[in-house]
């Protein structure tokens, strides 16, 4: 039951903000609106207000915006025409059609930042727990309990900054710094390389001292200007490495069996609610941040696609055939359906595993 009042709640957040953004530009630019939907298919309950249908349809999995004059072959009457979409510039349709995944990516720095201004954020101290044997860390002298606090002159706070630098020395001797029972000791280790993997489990060879953090965790208050910094780059990282990991898929580099779609999502949504607010929090906001993304490819029936077609509208100053937008969107259609089967395929597989 959780993992479905998971889903319910993440992607109806999600869509709700998405076509929330499509909506809200619309009206700043004068465009008519004749439905606000979430879900596809058969009106299930909603209301009207002026000549817009707020309503909520039957199938959950998306939802749309229908404006006045949106398609270029729909027939629209003489009094219409200063709402309607597709007489409006194009510089102002292109606004209209980017605000969707632009509020998925707001969504997602809200969320953060909400996160960051109560929760703070968490760190690792730089304190050792274990010592691995027959490891550079061991032959150099290091012990449980000891504290890093400089290496190579750069001063430590945080584990992460220790295991950053261990890792880039490529195997180069370095000089540490560490605090053992308020004494300061200095030592030299040199790190080994051994194999390992990337976040998108390519093998790579990392340098290694043989350490591992003792778990000592610090809960550190942030104030409104570090906590909206703090969540522009939590956002900016996880869009980096998503469009990273879309780009490796399509070269091949990495497999597709790594996409997930609406069991996978259900039940992640369902480990996070269980495991707390703030977590599935996170997870929100990682989901919107990915829908965004998919929403930005240039496949026509996506915002991308759109996007796309405006584009070229600018470069030959007038817009793309109704003909060739039609068979681009059929192809677009055919492409995404086949991504919508290669998900479902891939979570039911898991199911399975």
């Amino acid at each position: 039951m959780t993992t479905v009042l998971a889903l319910i709640v993440v992607l109806g957040v999600l869509i709700f903000f998405h076509e929330l953004g499509h909506f809200l530009m619309a009206r700043l630019f004068g465009v008519g609106v004749e439905r606000f939907s979430l879900g596809f298919g058969p009106r299930l309950f909603g209301l009207q207000r002026g000549r817009t249908d707020y309503r909520v349809s039957a199938f959950p999995l998306g939802g749309y915006v229908k404006m006045v004059g949106e398609n270029p072959d729909e027939e629209i009457s003489e009094a219409d025409i200063p709402e309607s979409f597709t007489h409006k510039p194009v510089s102002r349709r292109i606004f209209i059609v980017a605000a969707g995944p632009t509020f998925n990516l707001l969504l997602a720095v809200l969320i953060f930042y909400g996160l960051y201004l109560t929760y703070g954020t968490l760190w690792l101290k730089p304190v050792i727990g274990q010592v691995s044997p027959d490891m550079p860390a061991q032959a150099a002298g290091l012990q449980p309990g000891d504290e890093v606090v400089q290496i190579n002159g750069a001063a430590i706070k945080k584990w992460e900054e220790l295991a950053a630098l261990i890792d880039g020395s490529n195997g180069r001797e370095l000089t540490l710094v560490i605090n053992r029972g308020g004494d300061s000791l200095t030592l030299t280790a040199k790190p080994v390389l051994v194999d390992g993997q990337t976040i998108f489990g390519e093998p790579r060879k990392r340098s290694v001292l043989g350490i591992v953090a003792s778990g000592d965790v610090v809960r550190e208050r942030v104030g409104p200007l570090t906590a909206l910094s703090m969540s522009l780059a939590s956002t900016w990282d996880i869009i980096r490495l998503t469009a990273i990991g879309v780009a490796k898929m399509i070269s091949g580099a990495l497999s597709t069996k790594e996409l997930g779609g609406p069991i996978l999502i259900a039940q992640m949504a369902g480990q996070q609610a269980e495991e707390g607010l703030a977590s599935f929090l996170s997870f929100m906001a990682f989901i919107s941040i990915n829908l965004a993304i998919l929403n930005f490819l240039p496949i026509p029936v996506l915002d991308g696609g759109h996007l796309m077609f405006y584009t070229i509208e600018i470069i030959r100053r007038k817009p793309v055939s109704v003909k060739a937008r039609e068979r681009a969107q059929q192809f677009g259609m055919a492409a995404l359906m086949a991504l919508m089967v290669l998900v479902f395929y891939n979570d039911i597989t898991r199911l399975f595993e």
